[in-house]
């Protein structure tokens, strides 16, 4: 019989935050006035990535439906920019995808290449990172992400404590049904990772969305909060064991 409920028992999965929800890496762009494929071409050739950065706020069409949040028609503060290659790079170093997207970042606008002049500045969160075949960043996309902006965005699962499972130690095997869960989310609040600890689950206990401990403010998009994230598989070695 599955044992689910060992996973409430205790603080075994917490969404983590980065420190008051921000990166210390600050982006550099400057304006970029159209778009393209020569342009966005030529950009690249220099060095640069071409980015755009926008605002979108969510209406939810079905109160009884905490999937249905859609944007809004309104989109505003919509920019094309162009960011150092160099730079993003270094970034994805140091916060390296998926969790790249659960990270706000500091963003200056300055006049241009080099230029000391900050036209514009903000918080924003990158929502998509577009690449080639090769693997190199091609494009950018981040959406406004002030204090207090609701935005959706997927948050990175994180699995430690497997060394201890009494379930592994059995010979189970941890079956990772999901690897991000999906929010909507104030910006201040959105957290790097959620970090589930599966060091007390045995065979056949799982863990589900609605385990997961989360700031009250954050909305899960999920019609069905009792799907399992992870659980223990017992193996076919197991079953002959036990049978």
């Amino acid at each position: 019989m599955s044992k689910w409920w060992r996973a409430a028992a205790g603080v075994l999965q917490t969404a983590v935050e980065t420190p008051a929800g921000r990166s210390y890496h600050t982006i550099q762009a400057v304006p970029r006035e159209i778009s393209g494929h020569r342009v966005s071409a030529r950009e690249r050739a220099q060095g640069r990535i071409p980015a755009v950065v926008f605002s979108q706020s969510y209406v939810q069409k079905n109160p009884s439906d905490p999937t249905s949040f859609v944007a809004s028609a309104s989109v505003s503060r919509k920019l094309l920019l162009t960011a150092e290659r160099k730079q993003i790079k270094a970034i994805l170093k140091d916060i390296e995808l998926p969790f790249f997207c659960s990270t706000s970042f500091p963003l200056q606008i300055r006049a241009g290449s080099g230029s000391s002049t900050i036209l514009q500045s903000g918080k924003v969160l990158p929502i998509k990172i577009h690449k080639d075949e090769e693997g190199n960043i091609m494009n950018l996309v981040f959406v406004w992400a002030e204090d207090g902006a609701e935005l959706k965005v997927e948050v990175p699962i994180v699995y430690k404590g497997e060394d201890a499972c009494p379930g592994l130690k059995k010979g189970g095997i941890l079956r990772k049904i999901r690897t991000s869960l999906r929010y909507l989310c104030p910006s201040e609040h959105i957290p790097q990772k959620i970090e589930v600890d599966v060091s007390n689950l045995d065979i056949e206990d799982r863990i589900s969305m609605h385990d997961v401990v989360v700031h009250p403010s954050m909305k899960l998009l999920s019609k069905n909060e009792t799907i399992p994230i992870c659980k223990i598989k017992a193996t076919d070695i197991e079953y002959t064991k036990d049978t």
